[in-house]
């Protein structure tokens, strides 16, 4: 991003601007995405709503990044545009753009080759080689430009070529804003706490103490994880099964909870 910037303004190229406008907002992307987990370990209540609010809040800061960058772009290029028509255009320096656009596009394949190497193995690495990829895919056209003004003289096609690259941060930034938008405001059924489903858990006749709490939603419905520690004369008894039907019974009755995923373990009996 920094040798763009530099490329951007050696060259005047306002192409070479908006590959560094868009970068940055990647950058920044990944650095408010680790605010925002930050953020959420500290202060979500359950494991569904905040980090969800945490994500969904980081995410519209994103977009609106990404507008802001685009916008900044557009009027640019259009200051260039009426300029250029007046006969008062800045000539841009082919050769730095042409090299700024060759480092990009090895930087950004390399990430790219990376990166695909493992979005099979997470959601998000895979959401980072797209954004890798569209990154490569505008190395490449800004090199397309500046071979196109050398060998043409139409210093135009720098300002086109950033126009292009701008109209499509704005509609990733759009998808981005509706998204977080959409939701930050949906209405969902707020989760029970840990501590209510905990309480709940201990009336039941087998219990003698829960830990490890966790609720989340898994496709729209309400699943709870926990530990749950036998009583004495039911870890020599072996009332798993038992306690495992109780818990689940009493957990649906009262939250609505429709995935349970409960570990059984034994009272710390020193005699059994």
């Amino acid at each position: 991003m920094l040798i763009q910037l530099a490329g951007a303004y050696y060259s005047n190229s306002l192409a070479v601007l908006a590959d560094a406008g868009h970068l940055f907002v990647h950058n920044s992307s990944l650095f408010i995405a680790l605010i925002a987990s930050s953020i959420a370990v500290h202060l979500a209540k359950n494991y569904s709503d905040g980090y969800k609010k945490a994500e969904f809040t980081g995410g519209l800061i994103n977009g609106m990044l990404y507008l802001t960058i685009s916008v900044v772009i557009l009027y640019e290029g259009s200051e260039r545009l009426t300029h250029h028509h007046d006969g008062n255009g800045e000539v841009v320096n082919t050769y730095i753009m042409s090299v700024v656009a060759a480092l990009g596009f090895l930087f950004h394949g390399l990430s790219a080759w990376v990166l695909y190497k493992g979005r099979k193995e997470s959601i998000n690495v895979y959401a980072v080689f797209l954004h890798s990829f569209f990154d490569l895919l505008s190395t490449v056209s800004t090199f397309v430009a500046s071979i196109l003004i050398y060998l043409t003289g139409f210093q135009i096609i720098d300002i086109i070529s950033s126009m292009l690259i701008s109209f499509f941060v704005m509609f990733t930034g759009f998808k981005v804003v509706r998204a977080c938008l959409k939701g930050l405001l949906s209405k969902e059924t707020q989760l029970p706490s840990p501590e209510q489903v905990e309480v709940k858990i201990l009336t039941t006749d087998h219990v003698e103490s829960v830990h490890s709490v966790t609720v989340t939603r898994v496709d729209n419905e309400l699943a709870v994880g926990a530990h749950i520690v036998l009583k004495h004369h039911c870890t020599i008894d072996s009332h798993d099964q038992s306690c495992r039907e109780q818990v689940e019974n009493v957990l649906n009755n009262t939250f609505g909870v429709s995935q349970c995923v409960l570990q059984v373990e034994s009272h710390n009996c020193s005699e059994h």
